[in-house]
């Protein structure tokens, strides 16, 4: 079973432990927190794409990646099944930031 949706003041408090994501809320919903990362090179940001497809997948949760500008990443997580933000979205969130050397 997955966890339930997070309200915005918790919402809020995660977001100030994961400084570098944004909540974004534009319609239509649901809610997302996202991330951008600039790699190095080509190859470094496709080399971060499979790293967190790694990841991801052993939380059992995917996030949206963009991969634009040869070096640019856009990384989006919401929970689908749940129509917003839950516990496994600053989970993963987490796990990106360790992968990218946040």
């Amino acid at each position: 079973m997955r966890p339930p949706l997070l309200d915005r003041a918790m919402i809020e408090h995660l977001l100030g432990q994961h400084p570098l994501w944004r909540l974004e809320q534009d319609p239509p919903p649901p809610a997302k927190i996202v991330r951008e990362i600039v790699a190095p090179n080509f190859l470094a940001a496709v080399g971060l794409i499979n790293a967190i497809a790694l990841a991801a997948e052993k939380l059992d949760h995917h996030p949206d990646i963009l991969l634009y500008g040869w070096n640019k990443l856009r990384i989006s997580t919401t929970t689908h099944d749940q129509g917003g933000l839950t516990e496994l979205d600053f989970k993963l969130a987490g796990e990106i930031d360790a992968i990218a050397g946040a």
